[in-house]
């Protein structure tokens, strides 16, 4: 089971007890951000992705951006090629309302988005459409064994970055 693996993956840290389930749906931002009575903005979501080279990358980005086309480019030299939701499965081990970058397989790299610093916790789901811990952008970091923070999303005011809005 996919919340097995992320629950597993947190456990390493310690956190696994702060896995929040849901007898609703959180499979999307709208629906995590009503089961978690917050702004959709601070949901977490993850978007998985295939690179020219056939690398599989997961960003996770706040609920209230889009991965830009442009920036996505410069940055990783390609153009973006979601994975289907077959190939979420798959390549990543989670399935699309669940996909997290907990317990995924180490050929699979983390990128997280910056628009997620300006918020003190964020809400990334743990592997079900029914899921989700709440986490600084640190431990979001430390959890999910991220390589790097990117800036590949449109959306949101980079004004804001880096000015943690009190959760």
């Amino acid at each position: 089971m996919s919340i097995e693996r992320a629950r597993a993956a947190l456990a390493a840290f310690g956190a696994d007890g702060r896995i929040r389930e849901f007898e609703v749906s959180s499979a999307t931002v709208a629906l995590a951000a009503e089961a978690l009575d917050c702004e959709p903005a601070r949901i977490a979501k993850t978007l998985s992705y295939r690179l020219h080279d056939g690398q599989v990358i997961l960003i996770v980005t706040s609920g209230d951006t889009r991965v830009d086309n442009k920036l996505f480019k410069a940055r990783f030299a390609c153009k973006a090629k979601m994975l289907s939701a077959d190939e979420a499965v798959e390549c990543v081990g989670h399935a699309v309302g669940g996909v997290c970058p907990f317990g995924v397989p180490d050929t699979v790299k983390v990128y997280l988005d910056v628009s997620l610093k300006r918020f003190a916790t964020s809400f990334p789901a743990c592997g079900s459409s029914n899921s989700a811990i709440e986490l600084t952008c640190e431990e979001l970091e430390r959890f999910s064994r991220a390589e790097a923070w990117v800036d590949v999303c449109s959306g949101w005011d980079r004004d804001t970055a880096g000015q943690k809005a009190v959760s």
